[in-house]
């Protein structure tokens, strides 16, 4: 399985995502900000497969996060989540170096559908009540 970092500053939230990953039987390394998770990235090399992270954060929000990531280690895959319509927004300028954004509140199934179509490269459109709600 996949080795994932993960960046969520909720603290329900980040143990929900943990727990799911963990219990598809992916490692999983999660920090409660941006700063914390680039330090993390840094000090292990970029040796994670996946970074999974929330765009809005304090000390360094997910898109700086993106960046970094991409910039030091272009193998890492990038997967953004949000529950906010214009940080979604954001995100859409950096489509070269994401695989995608999951909207929040995402279920466990989505959750994990995601993440393993990013792991394969599988493109896949997440169908949620959050998502229909932004793109309306």
């Amino acid at each position: 399985m996949a080795r994932i970092l993960v960046a969520e500053d909720d603290p329900s939230v980040r143990a929900f995502v943990v727990s799911a990953l963990t219990m598809k039987g992916h490692e999983v390394v999660a920090e409660e900000d941006g700063g914390l998770a680039a330090e993390t990235a840094d000090e292990e090399q970029g040796r994670f497969d996946l970074l999974l992270s929330d765009i809005k954060m304090p000390i360094m929000d997910g898109i700086a996060l993106a960046l970094h990531v991409a910039a030091k280690y272009p193998q890492m895959i990038i997967v953004l989540m949000t529950g906010f319509a214009d940080q979604r927004e954001r995100a859409h300028g950096l489509d070269a170096l994401i695989y995608d954004v999951i909207v929040k509140p995402f279920t466990l199934a989505d959750l994990l559908a995601k993440i393993d179509d990013a792991l394969v490269g599988k493109p896949v459109e997440v169908v949620s009540l959050g998502r229909r709600a932004l793109e309306q």
